[in-house]
């Protein structure tokens, strides 16, 4: 399976910090933010993977990730010119997805809880259709939302709507197969110019390849597109980390325990770091 990670657009929410550079590079808390979306295709286990990105940040993404080879894996860059949808990211990747399945995540995703391992390995297992994420919010007018029948199966997507029927939010990861450069391909742009992410899922659905998996109270999904919530993300990673002990979103860390880098590139990785918390970590998980 190849991942993919959207880290385009402007961040204008963001003005004045995104003036600058771009959203995905900015911290939360110890860590870029576009570390923690990485994060999660590693430990779905997938090593081959496209970030898209705007022309003209491309360059802080390469000279913060290079090619992956330091974590074991291999990442390639493409761009998007200008925000034309979630959905072009498939079109974009075309070539890179090729007969594969695709796992794609928004570059402002952070996910957090027990047990979400397994279930993104159980997502990448799904040969057939797609998977995605539902997260219970207060205000579902301002996502795409999914409602369910009594049995718990999917009935619709309805992109922002004004009198939500669900209050579960599709959140921005979506595991799916090849077809989805073909059923991207033929989607006609929105009213505000855009190929929209809930009318490729709408054609899975309406074939009854649609799954969802609901992510309940022990889950934390963060969207980080605002001055106030990219804080509130800053803040909830800082607190799990100091009360644990522990890293989250640590891409060294989970490629040694996936076996794609051994002790000594552990160790190599921690030198430039060793005077600060992050650099302690990782020499703490090496003899």
């Amino acid at each position: 399976m190849k991942g993919i990670i959207l880290a385009g657009g402007s961040g204008s929410r963001l003005y004045p910090l995104t003036r600058s550079v771009s959203k995905q590079l900015v911290p939360v808390y110890d860590k870029p933010m576009i570390y923690y979306p990485l994060s999660t295709l590693l430990l779905a286990g997938i090593r081959d993977i496209l970030v898209i990105t705007t022309p003209h940040e491309q360059e802080g993404f390469r000279r913060l990730l290079k090619d992956g080879r330091w974590l074991g894996i291999n990442i390639s860059y493409a761009t998007q010119g200008s925000p034309r949808g979630i959905a072009e990211a498939f079109i974009i990747g075309a070539d890179f997805i090729g007969r594969d399945r695709v796992a794609l995540i928004l570059g402002d995703n952070i996910f957090y809880g027990d047990q979400f391992t397994k279930r993104l390995k159980s997502a990448r297992t799904q040969r057939n259709g797609a998977t995605v994420f539902a997260y219970q919010v207060r205000d579902p007018r301002q996502y795409g939302v999914v409602s369910f029948d009594k049995k718990g199966r999917p009935t619709s997507i309805v992109e922002k709507p004004q009198r939500p029927t669900s209050s579960f939010a599709v959140t921005g990861l979506y595991f799916v197969d090849h077809d989805v450069v073909s059923i991207a391909s033929r989607q006609k742009p929105s009213a505000r110019g855009e190929l929209e992410i809930t009318d490729v899922l709408r054609v899975y659905l309406r074939k009854r390849q649609l799954r969802v998996e609901a992510l309940g109270r022990g889950f934390a999904w963060l969207d980080t597109g605002t001055h106030d919530s990219l804080l509130q993300a800053s803040n909830f990673i800082q607190t799990i980390e100091q009360r644990q002990g522990l890293k989250v979103a640590c891409l060294e860390e989970i490629a040694y325990r996936q076996g794609y880098i051994t002790a000594a590139d552990v160790a190599r990785l921690a030198e430039p770091m060793k005077k600060n918390d992050y650099g302690q970590h990782l020499l703490r998980l090496v003899p």
